[in-house]
């Protein structure tokens, strides 16, 4: 997931709306967006699912691949930066292990979702991703052809994450270039959008419920990124608290198509 970087409208707006206190997951409850936006059919697959950090892939789809290993559907993961900037960037070596340790999370809660196999890393850098978009294409393409996919999902474009937005930009290209089909889904969208908010497209989203054992498999695989679930420091809260964590363990998915 990690902080704030720059993104749609100046850096410090994007700032300003991520550190601002995030809509309260009620208000989305409120919503009932599972009845009120369609449900989508479950894709046949291959399915290549791109994120820009470990545990992005797992946020905003680890039901639906739980759901879709349940039913034989062959999916492949894409990681395109460790995520090693989530706890800052002042020292390097610092850096260098959080990466070695977000990895290693990813790892564990793929394996909790089901019979996937390894992440390709694509070794790009955190909160830099904008600046190597034509490389992350290439990683997606790449996958896409080898793998056959049919559906390629990854991080919507308009989540005010610089990385976020620059993975979904390099997806939808290569998914283009391809000739696959793809779908965003949104992570930090929920935290600074509100019910009928008009910077949505809710017109083009909707939802992928889950049954009890994906949920569950979802939630194990998330209690896997103690890096984002632990305070960062002293008097610093983690990149994950538990109102964060909350929109993203619903009995259903959204995606924006």
């Amino acid at each position: 997931m990690n902080g704030p970087a720059k993104g749609v409208g100046s850096r410090q707006e994007a700032a300003a709306l991520i550190d601002a206190a995030g809509t309260d997951e009620a208000d989305w409850i409120a919503a009932d967006l599972g009845g009120a936006l369609p449900r989508v059919p479950v894709p046949h697959g291959p399915v290549v699912v791109v994120a820009a950090h470990p545990d992005d892939e797992v946020l905003g789809f680890g039901g639906t691949i739980a759901t879709l290993l349940a039913a034989g559907v062959a999916v492949h993961t894409v990681c395109l930066t460790a995520g090693e900037a989530s706890h800052g960037t002042g020292d390097p070596g610092a850096m260098a292990r959080l990466a070695e340790r977000r990895r290693a999370e990813l790892t564990s809660a793929l394996r909790a979702l089901g019979p996937l196999p390894d992440a390709v890393h694509a070794h790009l850098p955190d909160t830099g991703l904008d600046q190597h978009e034509e490389t992350a294409r290439a990683v997606i393409a790449e996958a896409l052809t080898r793998t056959g996919a049919t559906l390629c999902l990854a991080p919507w474009e308009g989540d005010l994450h610089s990385d976020h937005e620059a993975a979904g930009r390099a997806a939808r290209r290569a998914s283009s270039d391809s000739g696959v089909t793809v779908w965003a889904y949104p992570i930090w969208m929920w935290h600074w959008a509100r019910p009928g908010d008009q910077r949505v497209p809710w017109h083009r989203a909707g939802v992928l419920p889950l049954d009890g054992e994906a949920l569950d498999r979802k939630k194990t695989a998330l209690a896997c990124f103690t890096s984002q679930l632990q305070p960062r420091g002293p008097q610093q809260a983690p990149v994950l608290p538990p109102g964060e964590l909350v929109h993203h363990t619903r009995a259903f998915e959204t995606v924006i198509r």
